[in-house]
């Protein structure tokens, strides 16, 4: 048969219908026990997880790891519970049910902003200026629900299947479109939305631990195939992307874990540096020591802060401990020259963008060295804007911003 999923705003009589839809069909209503199961099974109390999930005043003091942790416990627990269909979900429970599960039912009841202040009137015995304050603020926790989900309104009719009209409909009348509705063809349990909803507790799992290491992302899985959608702005976007296919794929069930921006992925600004915490992490590693510190100096007066490496060995240890976003590396160097340290660099830190900046290549080492993945191979002397440039673009191809430069990334001199 199917789920029914019903939002509503305040004063619709969304308890009514949901009880008379209940008592029709036979359908049990979960969301108290969501949360009684979710509290127990996490130590978190039922207050604080309806504060996360709406929102609330009371929640503007709470970190939002917390609130992300919290809403990933609901929606595990939630996922576990509707295996087994036939039931009814209300509140914002009701919106960490994906989409691609076509037996839920999303019903939407509402009424206009004058019949609810007539409702809260009547039921409150309160004057028309209290009733219309806490319907506005009623209103106010829920949108806060769905803009942290899907950043739109809970209003949005896109995001259900039926609208009910409550200023135009009487009780019975939309318990009636409910439960016809709910047993139509459209919404019956079929295989692939059984499997959706098997899915479903696969990618809550996931959500689950990434909540749990401080990442974010929108989880969709696909018979053990997970995709994760960033839907935020992020710090070194290319590193927070590895972090979070490094957590995908330590959870069981999961067989590859890919990322993507998501719709309401937006960069903060065109300026290349503005999300970000200072400047990009950038690495010169060169055994010429005045050549290399005179280069540093240079490179700070356009916003390119650098650490420093007098040979591969040097080099290779500082990626371990701290890999930079882009390294700027010379070839002829003691030791491990720089095609072995680029080489090491690209099997053990993919997503670091280096740049040959050589007085004394050849070019069949500028052809391995691009063949093992060098961003740029630039000869020395080099025009330090035309550097700076090309490091900037490198730092985009990384994950950092998108630069402004008009040259295409991985373009060499």
């Amino acid at each position: 048969m199917a789920v029914i999923s019903l939002f509503n705003g305040s004063y619709c009589h969304a308890d009514e219908i949901v009880q008379a839809a209940a008592d029709d069909l036979g359908y049990p209503v979960i969301t108290e026990r969501v949360l009684e199961e979710t509290s127990r099974r996490f130590d978190v109390s039922r207050d604080q997880l309806r504060s996360s999930l709406n929102g609330t005043r009371s929640f503007l003091g709470k970190l939002v790891h917390d609130r992300d942790k919290h809403v990933a416990f609901v929606r595990l627990v939630l996922a576990e519970l509707i295996q087994s269909d036939n039931v009814i979900v209300t509140g914002c429970i009701a919106h960490l049910i994906p989409r691609t599960i076509g037996h839920d039912l999303r019903i939407l009841a509402i009424a206009n902003h004058d019949y609810r202040v007539r409702q809260a009137i009547e039921q409150g015995n309160v004057s028309e200026k209290d009733a219309s304050k806490a319907i506005r603020e009623d209103d106010k926790q829920n949108i806060g629900c769905t803009e942290y989900l899907f950043g739109k309104s809970c209003y949005d009719e896109s995001l259900y299947d039926l609208v009910l009209p409550m200023h135009e409909l009487s009780v019975s009348e939309a318990t009636r479109m409910v439960c016809e509705t709910a047993q139509s063809e459209p919404v019956q349990t079929t295989e692939r939305s059984q499997a959706a909803a098997h899915d479903f507790v696969l990618a809550a799992k996931v959500s689950l631990q990434l909540a749990e290491a401080g990442l974010s992302a929108d989880v969709h899985a696909e018979g053990g195939n997970v995709i994760l959608s960033i839907n935020k702005n992020v710090v070194r976007l290319g590193h927070y992307r590895e972090s979070l296919k490094k957590v995908a794929e330590q959870v069981g069930g999961v067989i590859s874990a890919t990322t993507r921006l998501g719709p309401r992925y937006k960069p903060a600004s065109a300026n290349p540096w503005s999300n970000i915490e200072g400047p990009p992490k950038v690495m010169l590693v060169d055994d010429e020591k005045e050549f290399v510190q005179t280069l540093s100096e240079r490179l700070k007066t356009r916003n390119l802060e650098s650490s420093i490496a007098y040979d591969g060995e040097q080099a290779l240890a500082m990626a371990d401990e701290d890999a930079p976003d882009v390294i700027v590396l010379d070839l002829m160097m003691p030791g491990i020259n720089g095609i072995e340290t680029l080489r090491r660099l690209k099997r053990d830190h993919p997503q670091v963008e280096v740049i040959i900046l050589t007085g004394h290549g050849s070019e069949h080492e500028r052809r391995e060295a691009e063949d093992l993945g060098a961003f740029a191979y630039l000869r020395k002397p080099v025009d330090i804007d035309h550097l700076a440039r090309v490091m900037r673009q490198a730092y985009a191809r990384s994950g950092g911003p998108p630069t402004s430069d008009s040259a295409e990334p991985g373009s060499r001199e």
